[in-house]
Order: C-alpha cells, then structure tokens, then sequence
C-alpha cells in the first residue's frame, strides 16, 4: 500500500512495523528488531504486555466512550492514583502531551489574568520542545521548528535553560511573568540534564515571585527516570505537571496535574475535551500506571539507566566523535561531534531502532521492562556504529 495519500509530515519511513512482543519488534518483511526507543518514551511496559492488552479489551467490550458530560469511573480511579503517586491535587484528562502542555498555559494565563495582569507571561527554555499546536509551538525554545507558522502567539519569553542567574533577571524585570515552564530533562533538546538542584532554585524562585512552577514531564514521566515523576528526584512539588507519551504505553492519553490555586484556577466552560479520559484510555492507563508501579519497573529503570550510562562510558572512553554521554534512567543521550551522523539507518540494519536528536545526540529510550541482555545487544551496536563512523 503506498503513503501517496498521507501529508508529508514525516518524510519517507523505512520499515512498515507490524508486530511487537516485549522489546521486539518485526515488519512487514519479517526483519525484526530490538527496539531501545519505546515508540518515542511511549511503550514503557514494552509490546503486546498482557496485562494492557486484558485492560483494553475488557473496557472495549463493556463501553468505549460517553464524553465528559458523564461520570466515568476509570477516569476517577486514574485521577486518584495520579493523585496519589504526584502529590498534586487535581487532573484535566487530554488526548496527548500537546494538549496536556495547552491546558498548562491556559492555566497560567487565566492564574495571570485573576491576579489583575492583563498580559501574562510564561517563561520557557531556549532548546525546549513542548508540542506543536500554536500555544506549544510558541512555548517551544527552538526557532527550527517554529519556523513557518509566524506569526506566533505572544505571552511567551525564553530564558537559557540551567541558567539560574538569568532567569532570575528576567523574572525581577518582567512584572507579567506568571509561570515558569520547564522540562526536567530536555529530551527533544539532546537530552539536556540541568544540575542537581535546578528545580530547587526555580521552585524557590517561584515561591518568591507567587509564580506558577509548571514541569512539562511529557517524556520523563511514567517512570522514565526511575522515579513516577522526575521532580521526586528532587524532593519539590511542582504547581502543574504535564505527562503523556508513557502514560498510556501507547493509546493516546495525557495528562494535566496541579495543586493549590492552580488547581482551582479553571472553572466549568473553561476548558474541555471530547475523548480526554474517555472509559478507553482511563482504564487502559490505569492498568499501565499500576504495572510500572507494582511491578518495580521504576526501580529497574533506574538501575539499567545507570548501567548503559557506565557501559557507555566505559566502551566509548577516548574516542573523538563523542562529545558527551548523559542522561536520567532510562532517558539517555550520546552528544557525537558530528551532526546527522547515519547512525539510525546503520543501527536498523543490524537491528536496532534507536533515534537522533537535536542533530547531533543518539537518543535510546529503551522499554523499561529492558533486559540485561538486551541493554548489552544495544551497547555493543550503538558503541561499534560510533566508533566506526
């Protein structure tokens, strides 16, 4: 079947991937392949896990959707484990990490608007991606994938990212300033890791200046890191928090949390949404939300990330087409001296799908439920294509 009738968003796709067990994937032809990308931070539980696949068919065969003009009982169960595991107060249930991050500014703007300022401002990262509607691709720090769509929308300044001493001078200097948005660790980005107390100094920035502390955790939740949420790393509670991606291992769910006032700030016809939360997906994510949690898949996340980390490290020590090796769990990035390296075709011909990134950085996101085998098959390709370039 030819992509003839599909836009060209994408640009041309190399493989039609049509089954997936655990880690492994297989297409169309019968190649099959370790996947160490989790459909982008997507698949944490894997393929075909036993335990999302009883969930989706059970709900499909009692009742797919109502809209929110109903009671739904999953999505109150999934609010309330979130809830639980977060320490926010409340959730608006969305489609996608996109329209997670929409709720998150229309939050902070209305928080603005209340407190009698007529421009609210939110503070974004320079190099941060936070979707691609109008209001997230304005939020995003990146001019590449902004271009094309101006005008933008206003309300949104950047400041450097891990950069506390500037954003501090922008936030003293700018009384509109109502939020600070911020991804823990930058995925899109190249897989930025801030120092070990960044969002300390920000949540004490905001507590300062009655700023909302909004976290986009799109990609580094759902145990990503090792932790649920990456702010527990920290030991801070966030105003708001986004998640999506991992949340429904791979049925479109996301996910706006907040507390205190930003947790009161939207009223009934404020905002809303069709499919969010819907009987599917809140039932789905729920039974994802309780497996990455009972069955310690934060804690192997954790573990794994630490041995790719070293492993790298170890295998990679010394040699010049690698500038840095970083990351959080198992959200890891390889920054190579060289840009558009052929590195993802190279490693899909011995097997492997893996990803780059903000042109120059190996991005592997591998499935949380990642054997010690399958991290040493992903070593051993990713380090002898490097090496080898």
């Amino acid at each position: 079947m030819s992509q003839d009738a599909l836009m060209n968003t994408y640009g041309p796709r190399s493989a039609k991937l049509v089954k997936g067990e655990g880690c492994n994937l297989w297409d169309d032809a019968g190649n099959q392949y370790l996947d160490a990308l989790s459909g982008i931070a997507v698949c944490g539980l894997g393929h075909s896990h036993p335990g999302v696949t009883r969930a989706i068919t059970e709900q499909a065969g009692t009742l797919l959707h109502t809209s929110n003009l109903f009671a739904i009982d999953a999505q109150e169960k999934l609010g309330a484990r979130l809830r639980e595991l977060s320490g926010l107060d409340k959730v608006f249930f969305s489609n996608s990490g996109a329209e997670a991050n929409e709720a998150a500014i229309k939050i902070a703007r209305k928080y603005g608007q209340d407190k009698g300022i007529h421009h609210p401002t939110i503070v974004t990262m320079s190099g941060s991606f936070h979707g691609r509607t109008m209001a997230t691709l304005t939020a995003t720090g990146n001019k590449k994938v902004q271009t094309g769509f101006e005008p933008l929308l206003s309300g949104f300044v950047h400041a450097p990212f891990n950069d506390v001493a500037t954003l501090t001078r922008l936030v003293e200097s700018n009384p509109n300033v109502v939020a600070i948005m911020v991804e823990p660790v930058q995925g899109e980005g190249g897989i930025n890791v801030p120092a070990g107390d960044y969002l300390n100094q920000l949540r004490e920035l905001c507590d300062k200046h009655e700023l909302l502390l909004m976290l986009d955790e799109i990609q580094t939740g759902n145990g990503r890191t090792g932790k649920y949420f990456s702010f527990e790393h920290n030991g801070i509670l966030p105003d708001v928090v986004t998640t999506a991606k991992g949340l429904g291992n791979g049925v479109p769910i996301g996910a706006c949390l907040a507390r205190g006032i930003a947790a009161q700030t939207l009223a009934p016809g404020n905002h809303g949404s069709t499919f969010g939360g819907n009987p599917l997906c809140s039932h789905t994510a729920l039974a994802v939300v309780n497996h990455i949690v009972d069955d310690g898949h934060m804690a192997a996340a954790s573990q794994l990330g630490e041995y790719f980390l070293t492993a790298f490290k170890e295998t990679l020590a010394g040699c010049g087409k690698v500038k840095d090796i970083r990351g959080q769990g198992l959200l890891l990035g390889i920054e190579l001296t060289e840009a558009n390296a052929p590195i993802v075709a190279k490693a899909k011909e011995q097997g492997l799908i893996v990803n780059l990134t903000a042109g120059s950085v190996v991005r592997l996101l591998p499935p949380l439920i990642t054997n010690q085998q399958q991290a040493d098959t992903t070593i051993d390709i990713v380090s002898r294509i490097i090496k080898n370039l």
